[in-house]
């Protein structure tokens, strides 16, 4: 860690870059979400060094490794040797499995969410990644957006809330969307309330009970418990067909309202988040939001989901 790299970019002619300090890290996935999310972002960090990338598909590891200047691997364990961290971009299982050995060898894990595949997955994880104190961080996009640093800093604090709302409507489980089968089967809830969750609570304080109604495959409404006597409603639905996707939160308080939109999440946020996940392995701490942070919201989410399913 803390090592200098110079390396060529691909498609900037002859320039290169010479960052004073550069971490070299690896990708753990070749599909969509690696190839349009996290390979240009890895990219176009100064702090960052994308070494190699790592996937069960051989020809696509080959040419996103190619296109960005990386070494592509056969296995998770030469990618594992040639940098100090690994971002994953894969199926859950694949994550847990995988991120549990990068652990045990020392390496930081940038980890989507959930972190695993169920709640005792996700808790070996954490064990093993505490344990062996490697630094960690839960994609969050929404929180590295200017507008949500600011709702957090700024505006909550100004308006003392009370309660508010959160709505996420998109078109990722429409019918003919491109999204993956794996991540159709599991449903509204375990993918896409998490970041909705971490903000109402990142606002309103630590949430300490909720209950869930609506269905799995459609509209979903979770009312939220926070500490110190805040409440809040999350209502999520995945099957836009018109339209653009929204994803806001509106607080009231005693001082006023506030709002925020937090559905601009391409790509500098995730530039940003690569960003500090660098500076985090640099140091060799964990992120505030961590891996332990990811198994409260997998927790959350998945007591929703069991709510759900039983009263919904």
């Amino acid at each position: 860690m803390g090592l200098s790299r110079t390396r060529q970019r691909p498609g900037r002619g002859d320039a290169t870059y010479r960052g004073p300090v550069a971490v070299p890290i690896g990708l753990a996935g070749a599909g969509r979400r690696a190839q349009d999310v996290y390979a240009p972002a890895l990219s176009a960090c100064p702090d960052v060094d994308l070494v190699a990338v790592w996937g069960r598909s051989a020809p696509r590891v080959q040419q996103l490794a190619e296109r960005h200047g990386a070494a592509p691997c056969e296995r998770f364990e030469d990618l594992a040797e040639r940098c100090a961290a690994i971002v994953f971009a894969v199926p859950p299982a694949v994550q847990q499995e995988y991120a549990v050995r990068a652990a045990r060898h020392g390496r930081g894990l940038l980890l989507e969410k959930p972190i695993g595949e169920d709640i005792a997955g996700a808790e070996e994880l954490t064990s093993v990644a505490v344990r062996e104190r490697v630094p960690t961080m839960v994609a969050l996009p929404w929180r590295f957006t200017p507008g949500v640093r600011r709702f957090l800093a700024t505006d909550v604090p100004a308006i003392d809330p009370v309660g508010g709302v959160g709505r996420l409507y998109t078109r990722s489980h429409a019918p003919g969307a491109a999204t993956p089968a794996w991540r159709l089967a599991r449903g509204v809830l375990r993918e896409q309330a998490a970041d909705l969750l971490d903000l109402l609570e990142a606002a309103l304080g630590t949430v300490v009970g909720l209950h869930a109604h609506g269905h799995q495959e459609g509209w979903v409404g979770i009312m939220l418990d926070h500490q110190v006597g805040r409440y809040s409603e999350a209502s999520l639905y995945a099957g836009l067909t018109e339209g653009g996707d929204r994803a806001e939160v509106e607080l009231v308080g005693r001082r006023g309202t506030a709002q925020v939109d937090a559905g601009a999440v391409a790509p500098g946020p995730y530039e940003q988040m690569v960003a500090e996940f660098a500076r985090a392995v640099t140091e060799v701490r964990p992120h505030r939001l961590d891996v332990e942070h990811g198994l409260h919201l997998q927790r959350l989410v998945e007591s929703a989901q069991s709510d759900l399913l039983l009263h919904g």
